[in-house]
């Protein structure tokens, strides 16, 4: 008789341990589908605050070269309205068309940067790249591919294993 008491009180307790499990359990899931779901949400935040970090860096890079190429055109066009002149005067009082020979290069050189920093240059150069990527992909292709986790982290690794050899040598 007493070993059915034990069995039967066991029997009990398993069941209260089962179903306290159970609900501990069905609880302990739905917040872990709750963190899953606020970590699926912070790292699309995240992917999309890089992207739009990137592209504002890309922004800002394009305007520093269009800024870059107005300032070298207002550099040459200022050294061919200088150099011109003083070339003409020179054929002149020479007697020779040899002085006049850089102006042709010049002047391409001049309107290649006036095209540049002015006008339409960037949009074709944008259009080219654009036809680039749609039919000519096979140019873009990355050395040894597109970096991954593992690529990157032993990249890590082996440049942290470098620093502390080298942080060791310093001392010895």
């Amino acid at each position: 008789m007493r070993n059915y008491k034990i069995t039967f009180i066991k029997l009990i307790w398993y069941e209260h341990c089962f179903k306290m499990g159970s609900v501990i359990g069905k609880a302990m899931d739905d917040n872990m589908k709750k963190q899953q779901e606020f970590m699926l949400e912070t790292q699309r935040l995240t992917m999309e605050r890089q992207i739009h970090m990137q592209n504002q860096i890309r922004e800002r890079m394009m305007a520093m070269q269009i800024a870059g190429a107005r300032d070298m055109f207002l550099w040459f066009a200022s050294f061919y309205a200088i150099s011109t002149p003083a070339m003409i005067v020179g054929a002149a009082k020479m007697q020779s068309k040899a002085p006049l020979a850089p102006i042709l290069p010049l002047t391409f050189l001049v309107a290649y940067q006036y095209d540049m920093a002015y006008y339409s240059k960037i949009e074709r150069i944008r259009a080219e790249a654009d036809r680039i990527m749609d039919d000519e992909q096979g140019l873009l292709c990355i050395p040894h591919g597109v970096p991954t986790m593992q690529s990157i982290e032993a990249a890590r690794l082996k440049q942290k294993d470098k620093e502390r050899l080298l942080g060791n040598d310093i001392w010895m």
